[in-house]
Formats: structure tokens, C-alpha cells, sequence
């Protein structure tokens, strides 16, 4: 804001001396002055000086007034920034304690829902999410073009002017009504050519308002077409839905077998957990007696939530997070997952409603980092078997999850968060596509056969049969699997002992020379891929140191031709291995072939 001026005005005295004045104002200042002076160069110059002393005194004013407005806003904006801080780490707060609060009262918060299934909820019954598409606005028709007044012939312009030698003279007149009449007839081509030009002009813009009318209602009908086309199959998606779920209903209600599979597998998916909980779970379920596993995947260590509060530090301008100690994460992990088993136990019985499942195992199992080695491991690190009678006896509401799952004889460790496997009480996946019919061999060996140069296919169902009689005492099983020779499973034994016990690979080598470390590394890795708890390798021969120093630490057991002996005598079968024999025979097989 500047100094303005009204314009200035001269007077004269009676001697005809001349005063000037001069009308100044500054309006952010509110100042005003009149100036006078006798010359009008020292007018200007005084009201040069006013000016500057006021616009000066106007930018110091404002410059101060800046300073204190940006003070103001500093001062603000610090003030908001310290609110915003203290309201995010007070929110941040009371969503960790909100989480922790959930996990610590997973069970409690279970034993007052039902967890049937409403069929009739499960069913999609939304509407088409999208709208029907609207017509566009094409707008009016171009407007008819105006054509211009036709000339008229009676107008002046085409009259001709005669003088006084035009009236008297007739050819003079006769070219001036000439000139008139061609003047006439020029204008009249030129408003029959604008006339023409405006028509076509505007047949040009009504049909392209028409090409551009049709090719829009063109578009919106192909737009509608496939707006009810996928209006059609979304509908006839929720129908197929819809159909699904009533023939699940019906099929669950038969206890069709694996209905009450994908039953349970929807309860435990409509279940309310936190996000770190992921309800994972696989089933199988024997119709026979009624027993259901479910392999539950439980969460790892580091997948639970540690934030316990969030502190604004105005001094540093820092937020600062307080973490559950390692003590207390460790009692956390443990208490989620006793709760877990409960809560899932709890919700299979109380959601049967058809009464199919009379015993339910859960085995508890966790991929996570072994810390030792820095690899990714899975393993059960608890299991529990519980029947409807004794667990409906059971009041949730008032058990300490830990006690009640130990009170129900489940396996785990005493310390969970350590992650240390434990052979699950009860395993899925018994039957395998790959088992055969096996075959006796024992019966017909006797002192003199050699069992390095027996035939390798009846080697393995020797050591299936062999198995067999080890673990039918403790009511295990073993079967064999098809014949390939490519190292693969040989057999497969199925212990159910609580703590020794679960899925144990067998394999057979029917060898001459000494097993080398590879046939160790494969059978380790055939016992990742099947998820079994322990791995067996027998051969008529022995193994190398380095197949030793492997084997070391891991769930493997080598056992060699002398153990093989031992092992036969031990059930009543006589044989001998002869590898020099064995070597000679295979030396002649080869020379034949």
C-alpha cells in the first residue's frame, strides 16, 4: 500500500501570486495532509518527502506486523504439531492395547458366540454393484442458418438515377436502367450463393449432430448390453453360489464326509481373530469313528504384536514405542496359542450340528526362522485329542487354558515360544495313492539266503514286513509304496505314540558297496517333503564316515547290515549277507546283459 494523491490545485492572490495545494493520503497509516507551497517544484518535492516517510513508516509497520503474524503462525503450527504428535502416539496406544487385550481374551471372547453356521447368511445376496449406464446429453440440433434479406428490386440501390440528359436522352437512360437491373441481378446470385453455401453449411452440421447422436446412443446401447450381461452373470454367480451352499447343507446334513470337512474349514474361516491369527486350518475327517484332525497354523513368535504403548517426547520431537518385554512375549505367545486349541476344540463341537464328530485332534503347527541355522522350519510344536463328552464338561469360562490343555493330556512343550516339535497324537494324510499291495517274504528265507543278492523289489517288502512286526506291538502300521527304484519312499510307518511317534519314511538300499553320504542327504530331504517326524535307512551294507557326520543331529536313523541281522533274528527270521557273493553275482548279470 502506497502513499496516493488527489491532483493538485492552484489559487491567486490579488496581486496574482500563485498558491499551489496539494491533497495527500495513506490509507493503511490513516494519514492525511494537505500541502501548500508558492512553487510548484517545492510542492512536489514536500510531497515527495511526506510520501517516502509515510511508505517507510508503512513497510517498517507491515515488516514488524509480518514478523509477529509469522511468529503467531510458528507458534500455531508448533502447537498443532505437539496435539497431532500426543493424539498419534495416544491412538497408537490404545490400538496396541486394544490388540493385546483381543489376544489375551481370544478364548473368553469365543464362549459367548455361536459359531453355527446361518445358511442363509452365507449366501451372497447384494445387488449389482454398478449402475445402469445413463444416456449421455447429445445436446439440441444445430440451429437453421439465417440466410439474409433477398435483394429486393424496388430498393433504391437498384433504381437508377437519372439527370436531366439521362431523361432526355434514351441511351443514356437505357444504360443506366441496364446498369440497375445487371447491379440487381448480381446481388440476387450472391444471396442465391449464400443462401445455397448456409444450407449445405448447415445439412453438413445436422448430420454430423446426427453421426454424433447415433454413434453416442450406439455406444450407451453396447454399454447397456454389457451392463446386463454382467448384470446377468453376477446373478447367475450368486445363484450358482446359493446352489452350492444349499447342497453343502444338504450333503452336510447326510454327513457326507467331505461336507463336514468344508463345514468346519468355514467356521474356523468365519471366526473373529486378529489379523495375526490366520486361521489356516486343514481337516480330515473319518467318518467311521467320527474322529476329525485339524492342522492348525498357528502363528510364529515374531507374528505377534509387541507394541504396548507410544510416548511423544516434546523435548527430542520424538515418538518413542514401549515393547513387552521378552518375558512377556513369551508368556503372550504361549497364552494365545493354549487359547487357540481351546477356542477351536470349542467351536468344531459347538457348530456340529448334525453330532458327526465325536473326537476332534488338533495338531498345532508353526513355520518359522530357526534362529541356529537361519532357515525357514515347520513343525508341530503341540497336539491334543479331546472327545465331545469330556470337553463339553469342561466350564471355558473359568479354565487357565495352560492347565486345561495339560488337564487334557495334550502334547507341547512347557515352553511353546521356544518352537520344539512334538509328534502329533494323530496325523492326516494315512492313506497314500502311492501304497501297494504288499507281499510276504520273510516266511521264505532261510540260513542260506543271502540278503545283498536278493531280489531288490522283495527286499523291500522284507523290510516292510520286518517294520511291520517292530511296530504292531504299539498298534502302528507300514505299508510299502509302489515299486520304482529312484530312491524315493519304500515305506511308510505310521507309529502312534504320543511322543515318539507320527509319520516315519522308510527306505530300503539293497547294496553291495558302501552307502555314500548322498542316499543320507535324499532321505533327509524326502522327510522335509513328507512332513514325517523321522526318517529310516537300511542297507545290507554299511555307510561311509561322511554318511555318519550328516545323519548327526537330525531325525534320521542309519541302520546297517549287521543292524538288519539283528533286527531279523530278533523276529524270528534266519538269512546271512554275503557282499563278496552279492558283487560276483551282479559282476555275472552284467556280463550276460
Amino acid at each position: 500500500m502506497e502513499t496516493r494523491f488527489n491532483a493538485a490545485t492552484a489559487t491567486w492572490g490579488v496581486r496574482g501570486t500563485p498558491t499551489y495545494r496539494l491533497e495527500m493520503f495513506h490509507d493503511g497509516l490513516h494519514k492525511h495532509r494537505v500541502i501548500q507551497a508558492r512553487d510548484a517544484d517545492i510542492l512536489r518535492n514536500k510531497a515527495r518527502v511526506q510520501a517516502q516517510q509515510w511508505d517507510d513508516l508503512w513497510r517498517k509497520q507491515s515488516s514488524a506486523a509480518r514478523r509477529v503474524q509469522q511468529a503467531f503462525e510458528a507458534k500455531e503450527a508448533k502447537r498443532l504439531h505437539i496435539e497431532n504428535q500426543k493424539e498419534e502416539a495416544a491412538d497408537r496406544t490404545a490400538e496396541a492395547q486394544s490388540l493385546l487385550e483381543a489376544l489375551r481374551l481370544l478364548l473368553a471372547a469365543a464362549i459367548g458366540r455361536n459359531a453355527k453356521l446361518t445358511w442363509d447368511h452365507l449366501k451372497i445376496k447384494s445387488d449389482f454393484p454398478k449402475a445402469r449406464p445413463e444416456m449421455p446429453a447429445v445436446g439440441p440440433p444445430p440451429p437453421a442458418k439465417k440466410a439474409p434479406p433477398a435483394p429486393d428490386k424496388t430498393f433504391g440501390q437498384y433504381q437508377p438515377k437519372l439527370g436531366f440528359l439521362d431523361k432526355i436522352l434514351a441511351s443514356r437512360r437505357r444504360a443506366l436502367v441496364e446498369e440497375a437491373s445487371r447491379r440487381f441481378e448480381q446481388d440476387l446470385r450472391a444471396w442465391e450463393q449464400e443462401c445455397g453455401r448456409l444450407a449445405a453449411e448447415y445439412e453438413a452440421e445436422l448430420a454430423a449432430y446426427r453421426s454424433r447422436d447415433a454413434e453416442i446412443r450406439r455406444a450407451h446401447s453396447d454399454a447397456v448390453e454389457s451392463w446386463e450381461k454382467e448384470k446377468a452373470e453376477y446373478f447367475a454367480r450368486q445363484a450358482q453360489q446359493h446352489a452350492a451352499i444349499d447342497s453343502l447343507r444338504q450333503r452336510y446334513e447326510a454327513k457326507d464326509p467331505e461336507a463336514i470337512v468344508d463345514y468346519c474349514e468355514t467356521v474356523i474361516a468365519n471366526s473373529d481373530y486378529p489379523d495375526c491369527v490366520s486361521r489356516d486350518c486343514e481337516f480330515e475327517f473319518n467318518p467311521e469313528n467320527g474322529v476329525l484332525i485339524a492342522d492348525f497354523k498357528l502363528p510364529a513368535p515374531d507374528d505377534l504384536p509387541t507394541l504396548t504403548e507410544v510416548k511423544y517426547t516434546q523435548s527430542s520431537d520424538a515418538l518413542t514405542e514401549k515393547h513387552l518385554s521378552d518375558a512377556q512375549q513369551a508368556k503372550l505367545y504361549d497364552d494365545v496359542l493354549y487359547q487357540i486349541v481351546l477356542r477351536t476344540v470349542q467351536e468344531l463341537f459347538q457348530s456340529d450340528e448334525v453330532g458327526a464328530i465325536v473326537v476332534v485332534v488338533f495338531n498345532g503347527i508353526v513355520t518359522s526362522t530357526d534362529k541356529s541355522t537361519g532357515k525357514e522350519v515347520t513343525a508341530c510344536i503341540l497336539s491334543l485329542q479331546a472327545s465331545r463328552d469330556t470337553f463339553e464338561a469342561i466350564n471355558l469360562a473359568k479354565v487357565d487354558p495352560k492347565a486345561c490343555f495339560r488337564q487334557l493330556k495334550g502334547v507341547g512343550s512347557s515352553k511353546l515360544h521356544s518352537i520344539t516339535p512334538v509328534a502329533p497324537i494323530m496325523q492326516m494324510c494315512r492313506e497314500d495313492r502311492r501304497f501297494i499291495q504288499a507281499y510276504g517274504v520273510a516266511d521264505q528265507l532261510r540260513e542260506g539266503s543271502n540278503l545283498a543278492a536278493m531280489d531288490w523289489e522283495d527286499f523291500e517288502h522284507l523290510i516292510r514286513e520286518i517294520f511291520e512286526k517292530e511296530f504292531s506291538s504299539a498298534g502302528g502300521e507300514v505299508r510299502v509304496t509302489q515299486a520304482s527304484r529312484d530312491g524315493g519312499v519304500d515305506a511308510v510307518a505310521f507309529d502312534p505314540d504320543p511322543i515318539r511317534g507320527g509319520k516315519i519314511v522308510i527306505q530300503a538300499k539293497r547294496y553291495a558297496h558302501t552307502v555314500g553320504v548322498a542316499a543320507v542327504r535324499d532321505l533327509y530331504g524326502t522327510v522335509m517333503n513328507e512332513g514325517a517326524t523321522k526318517g529310516i535307512l537300511v542297507t545290507t551294507s554299511d555307510y561311509g564316515p561322511d554318511a555318519y557326520e550328516f545323519a548327526n543331529g537330525k531325525p534320521l536313523t542309519l541302520l546297517s547290515g549287521s543292524h538288519l541281522l539283528h533286527l531279523l533274528g530278533k523276529h524270528g527270521v534266519q538269512a546271512h549277507i554275503d557282499l563278496v557273493e552279492a558283487r560276483q553275482l551282479a559282476q555275472q548279470r552284467s556280463n550276460r546283459e
